[in-house]
């Protein structure tokens, strides 16, 4: 059996805050269930075949990193799109995020399309929203991480947020909701990066992917004792 692919879209441009540590928990995660895993890290001009990977996960960018990627974004939107709807799953932090929805307009006025994967637009707005942030998710249950992000997210009416914000600002400063999940896309602001502290978000990634191969059987529990540390320690840290 092939192993499992995880494509890491735009790693050279879109990994400001830490992010690539999201592929390196699949990993390990995959790994200690006695699965082998490849990871593929495609940038601009890059001839990735997507129909290789079992997850796609990408990070955040400065405005620089999102005009770079832009042209080859747009390029692959298609099949991105395409895979989205099949129930491939996906992890978009930040940057990707953004650009996953219909465009982002940053704060001088210049708008970049996005793959309108995601049906949600942005903005930059006039302050940063920096902090520890905590959510509840029907699907997941509490979700903490560390948001830092300018942009404000405006979600279109059949968008389904990933979660209630219950600490922090969220999509667009009025600490309502945060996030967006789509089909098996998760997209969010949270960084950190978001899996260590989140492994129950990691295994969906995960348990998506294994059905997809016809990989039914149930997988071996992991001790995330650490993970569970590291989520009371960042509840308790001021915003």
């Amino acid at each position: 059996m092939r192993p499992i692919t995880i494509i890491q879209l735009y790693p050279r441009d879109m990994n400001l805050y830490g992010d690539w540590g999201n592929t390196l928990v699949l990993k390990k995660r995959l790994e200690w269930r006695g699965h082998a895993v490849n990871i593929i890290d495609h940038n601009p001009g890059e001839a990735t075949d997507f129909s290789l990977g079992d997850i796609f996960v990408g990070g955040g960018g400065q405005d620089a990193g999102q005009i770079a990627i832009q042209d080859d974004l747009l390029s692959r939107a298609a099949e991105l799109k395409k895979l989205a709807d099949d129930g491939v799953p996906m992890l978009m932090i930040c940057g990707m995020y953004q650009l996953f929805g219909a465009f982002f307009t940053t704060k001088s006025g210049q708008k970049i399309t996005g793959a309108n994967i995601l049906p949600i637009e942005t903005k930059a707005g006039e302050n940063r929203l920096i902090g520890n942030i905590t959510l509840q998710s029907e699907t997941f249950g509490e979700i903490v991480g560390y948001e830092n992000h300018s942009g404000l997210t405006l979600l279109h009416d059949n968008a389904t947020p990933l979660g209630r914000v219950i600490r922090g600002a969220g999509n667009d400063s009025d600490g309502k909701y945060e996030g967006v999940h789509y089909n098996n896309v998760i997209a969010t602001y949270l960084h950190g990066p978001l899996l260590p502290k989140n492994p129950q978000i990691a295994d969906f990634l995960i348990d998506t992917a294994l059905k997809r191969r016809g990989i039914t059987d149930r997988q071996k529990p992991l001790d995330d004792t650490y993970a569970e540390q590291a989520r009371i320690i960042a509840k308790k840290r001021p915003r």
